[in-house]
């Protein structure tokens, strides 16, 4: 278990921050956050370099508040939950422009009450958590229209068969069901458990493997 452990964090590059994906050297901020999120899991974030960490992580952030892939990448809503639930867990929430990034994510809420993933693209029901996640997490999501948010994602359902898709009319799959009925769950839906907004299992879970103390894993 050690070694699994310690080979998580050897695909730290110490010297900018980065993770990589896999032994082939490919970064990403998506690589980081998961990274972050299993090595805290497992107790074990004192073998990442945490301030090159979030060195990396500011210089993804774009004049609009928001975060990309990499230094100069376009800001995207997946990117910026990957961003933001790492910075909380590095306890370093501090270091966002929170009304900036709240403007930037409020506005991904289209008309018809779903969400894109950045300006100019279609809704789509998945960004129900990564878009809503970041705002739970800067405590902004009350910005949005939670009501047309909750009546889009149903909309998304097959009411004969099951599940969500992402958008109504379309295929299901589990991939747009789970972070739809997540979704519900941020916005208070009832009956739905509720879920943590870094972690994207159940609270109880997390209470579970972190205790009453959600730094407790940072540790």
């Amino acid at each position: 278990m050690l070694k699994q452990r310690t080979d998580i964090s050897s695909l730290q590059n110490r010297a900018n921050g980065t993770f990589a994906g896999d032994e082939w050297g490919e970064t990403d901020t998506r690589f980081l956050y998961g990274a972050l999120n299993a090595l805290s899991l497992l107790g074990m974030l004192h073998l990442v370099d945490k301030d090159s960490a979030i060195a990396h992580i500011q210089a993804c952030v774009n004049f609009d508040g928001g975060y990309g892939t990499s230094p100069g990448a376009e800001s995207h809503s997946g990117q910026i939950f990957s961003c933001v639930a790492a910075l909380s867990i590095l306890g370093r929430l501090d270091l966002i422009d929170k009304n900036k990034l709240g403007a930037w994510l409020s506005e991904r809420q289209l008309p018809n009450g779903g969400f894109n993933g950045r300006p100019e693209k279609l809704e789509d029901v998945c960004y129900s958590w990564w878009v809503g996640s970041p705002l739970a997490v800067i405590d902004r999501l009350h910005w949005i229209d939670k009501d047309a948010q909750i009546r889009f994602i149903l909309k998304c359902q097959d009411t004969e068969h099951g599940g969500i898709s992402d958008r109504p009319g379309d295929m299901v799959d589990v991939f747009h069901t789970y972070f739809a009925v997540a979704g519900l769950s941020l916005l208070g839906y009832e009956g739905v458990q509720e879920v943590d907004p870094v972690y994207s299992v159940p609270r109880s879970v997390i209470r579970r493997v972190l205790g009453d103390d959600p730094q407790a894993g940072k540790h």
